[in-house]
C-alpha cells in the first residue's frame, strides 16, 4: 500500500486545477484527427466540429454555458453516430459539465488551495442523470477499445479512450471524493494520450492532458516527486508548459481547453502578465461566458491590480442584468468582489459584497461559509460586535466541521483584527 501514496499525493496536488481547467475533457482532435485518417487510413470517421455542423453547433452553446442547448445538439449528433466515441464523448461533457456547473464546482476560486479536498461531502446528482453519466462513459470507452482492436495504430481510438478515462477520473474524485479510486483512470488517462503522441506526433490536442500530468508532477516538492517517479509518474514544469501551449497553438479542437489550462497555471506561476493576455483572449472570442469573464478579475486580483479587479468584478455583475450570461452564479462574483473590497481595505464595501454573496438562493455551499466567515470579519474591524458575532454563528450552524468553523468559533472568543 505504501508504495501508492506519493501517487495519490500527486492525484491530490494535481484535481484542484485539473477539476477546474477541465482537462480537455472534451474528446475533440478534429484537424488532428482528419490528418490522421487520412495518413493512417484507418477508415474511421470522428465526428468533430471541423467536420459535423450539429457538433460544432453544440461547443457554441457549451462555450457560453448554455448546456441544455449543446445537450440538444450532441443528442443529435450521437444519434446519427451511434458508433462513434467521439460523439458520445462530447454528449458526456455537457451532461457531466452541466451538472458540475449547476454544482458552482467550475469556478477557480473554489480551488484557490487545497482546503476543499477536506471536503467529504460528495456533489449531488439526480439518480437518472448519475445513471446517464455513468452509461456514457462506459459506452465511450467500449466504442473506443473497438476502434482500437480494429485497428491497434488508429490514434483517434486512443485519444477517445483517454477522454472517457479522464472523465471518469473526474467524476470519482470531484464527485464521489474518491481520490484514490480515482487516481488509476488520471494515469491511464495520460498513458492513452502519450500513446496517440508516439502515433502521431503531430496529434497536438493530446499534449493537454500529458502537458498538465508534467507540470503538475514537476511542480511537486523534491521528495515527493522522486517517489512519484517510482510509481511511473516523471514530471518536469517547463516541458508540461510547452505542451500545453503545444495544444493551445495547435489549430485543434482542444485549443480553447489548452488556453484555460495555460492561463490556470502562468497564474498560479505569478506570470500574471502572460495569464491575463490569454484569459481576455478567450473573453472575447467568448463574451458570453460567465466563467471566462469572472477568471479574468480573478487574475487581476491574484495579481495585486486592486483596482482594476473591483472594476472588472462590477462590470460583470452589471452585464448580468442585461441577460449576458447565461445561467450565471452571481455568488462568485460577488465573493470575488468582496475579496478585491477587502485587499482595498474598504471594510464596509467587502461586507455588503460578501453577504450579498451568502444571500445568493442555492449559493454554492463552500462560497457561503466563505462570505460569512469573511463578512463576520469585515464587521469586527467595522466595531460592529453584533452582526461580526451574527455571522460567526450561521458559518457554525451551517457547517461545525469546516475550517471556517474553527475560525469562526476563534472570533467568537476574541474579535478579529487584520
Amino acid at each position: 500500500m505504501t508504495v501508492f501514496l506519493p501517487a495519490l499525493t500527486f492525484f491530490r496536488r494535481l484535481f484542484p486545477v485539473v477539476a477546474v481547467a477541465l482537462l480537455g475533457l472534451r474528446g475533440l482532435g478534429g484537424q488532428e484527427i482528419a490528418k490522421a485518417e487520412s495518413s493512417q487510413s484507418t477508415g474511421f470517421h470522428y465526428v468533430t466540429s471541423q467536420t459535423d455542423p450539429l457538433t460544432r453547433s453544440g461547443f457554441e452553446h457549451y462555450y457560453e454555458l448554455d448546456y441544455p442547448a449543446a445537450i440538444r445538439d450532441f443528442e443529435k449528433a450521437a444519434a446519427a453516430y451511434p458508433e462513434d466515441p467521439f460523439a458520445v464523448n462530447h454528449l458526456l461533457a455537457g451532461v457531466f459539465f452541466q451538472e458540475l456547473y449547476h454544482a458552482g464546482a467550475l469556478e477557480s476560486s473554489l480551488y484557490a488551495n487545497n482546503g476543499f479536498l477536506d471536503n467529504k461531502t460528495p456533489i449531488h446528482i439526480e439518480p437518472a442523470t448519475d445513471a446517464r453519466i455513468q452509461q456514457l462513459i462506459s459506452k465511450a470507452e467500449e466504442l473506443a477499445n473497438k476502434r482500437i482492436r480494429e485497428n491497434p495504430n488508429d490514434s483517434g481510438g486512443y485519444y477517445a479512450r483517454g477522454v472517457a478515462k479522464g472523465m471518469r477520473s473526474t467524476y470519482t474524485g470531484l464527485v464521489k471524493k474518491s481520490w484514490f479510486g480515482a487516481l488509476g483512470d488520471a494515469k491511464a488517462a495520460r498513458h492513452d494520450h502519450e500513446k496517440v503522441l508516439e502515433l502521431d506526433p503531430k496529434f497536438s490536442d493530446a499534449r493537454l492532458v500529458v502537458g498538465i500530468h508534467l507540470y503538475i508532477v514537476g511542480s511537486l516538492a523534491w521528495p515527493i516527486r522522486m517517489m512519484a517517479h517510482v510509481v511511473g509518474e516523471s514530471g518536469n514544469r517547463s516541458e508540461g508548459l510547452k505542451d500545453i501551449r503545444a495544444a493551445a497553438e495547435g489549430g485543434g479542437d482542444a485549443a480553447v481547453d489548452a488556453s484555460v489550462v495555460e492561463a490556470l497555471f502562468l497564474r498560479r506561476e505569478e506570470r500574471y502578465t502572460e495569464a491575463l493576455q490569454i484569459q481576455r483572449r478567450l473573453t472575447a472570442e467568448h463574451p458570453n461566458n460567465f466563467l471566462f469573464a469572472m477568471e479574468e478579475a480573478n487574475i487581476q486580483k491574484d495579481a495585486g491590480m486592486g483596482q482594476q479587479s473591483i472594476a472588472t468584478y462590477r462590470r460583470v455583475l452589471a452585464e448580468t442584468a442585461t441577460g449576458k450570461y447565461y445561467d450565471p452564479h452571481l455568488e462568485f462574483a460577488y465573493y470575488g468582489l468582496g475579496e478585491a473590497l477587502r485587499g482595498q481595505k474598504d471594510f464596509a464595501g467587502a461586507a455588503e459584497a460578501y453577504d450579498a454573496a451568502a444571500a445568493r438562493p442555492n449559493s454554492n455551499p463552500a462560497i457561503r461559509l466563505r462570505s460569512e466567515l469573511g463578512a463576520g470579519e469585515m464587521y469586527d474591524l467595522l466595531k460592529q460586535r453584533e452582526r461580526a458575532v451574527q455571522k460567526y454563528q450561521n458559518v457554525i450552524a451551517t457547517n461545525s466541521e469546516s475550517p471556517q468553523a474553527d475560525i469562526a468559533r476563534k472570533n467568537m472568543k476574541e474579535p478579529y483584527r487584520n
